[in-house]
């Protein structure tokens, strides 16, 4: 199916905000239409159903993760540099976009089992590229030679999702990019040699 970028982006956007500020299940399709300000019909050339949607816009969105950490690991050669600006990028991406902070951190974790596997699929790859900086680290003396490389990436990744989930469940109370430190400290803690 050919997308037109400009229109599609902004369903896309507009189902962020629609999801955010309803829920997954009482985002209407018609909700997201009226959020783009487009016709209902319009979101149908473009996506399947409301499903089809929420993939793309996780899909789109992780985009934005994937490329920075991609750039992150080709402009640093330091594997503790490379984890502490991982972390702090999560941050800011987020931080700047609630909207998408909303749907990552609560309506992506009420979908069906389906769905989750599809969200998944498309999270390995941010996951692979912190499984590659871990086992740089280790590789160069940086990190723990000892470390269980699974088991530290679903620590570091559950510590930055949890301190983002947690931000978002205080409405976004305090400055999650001034955790960023803290939790690379703690994290760094734990993995260094």
């Amino acid at each position: 199916m050919k997308r037109e970028k400009p229109k599609y982006k902004q369903i896309i956007d507009a189902a962020v905000i629609a999801i955010a500020d309803n829920g997954y299940h009482q985002a209407q399709v018609s909700k997201i239409a009226k959020q783009a300000g487009v016709a209902d019909g319009t979101i149908y050339l473009y996506f399947k159903n409301k499903e089809d949607i929420l993939i793309s816009v996780f899909e789109e969105k992780m985009a934005v993760f994937i490329e920075s950490l991609n750039n992150i690991i080709i402009e640093n050669t330091d594997p503790t540099e490379k984890l502490r600006l991982m972390i702090q990028n999560h941050f800011e991406v987020l931080s700047n976009d609630t909207y998408l902070s909303r749907v990552t951190q609560l309506e992506l974790r009420q979908s069906n089992r389906d769905l989750r596997l599809k969200i998944n699929a498309i999270l390995k790859v941010y996951l692979d590229q912190l499984d590659a900086i871990l086992k740089e680290g280790v590789e160069s003396g940086a990190f723990s030679k000892d470390i269980d490389l699974r088991l530290a990436r679903q620590v570091i990744f559950g510590t930055i999702d949890e301190v983002t989930t947690s931000w978002v469940m205080k409405d976004h109370k305090f400055d999650l990019t001034l955790q960023a430190p803290k939790v690379f400290q703690l994290l760094l803690n734990g993995i260094k040699a």
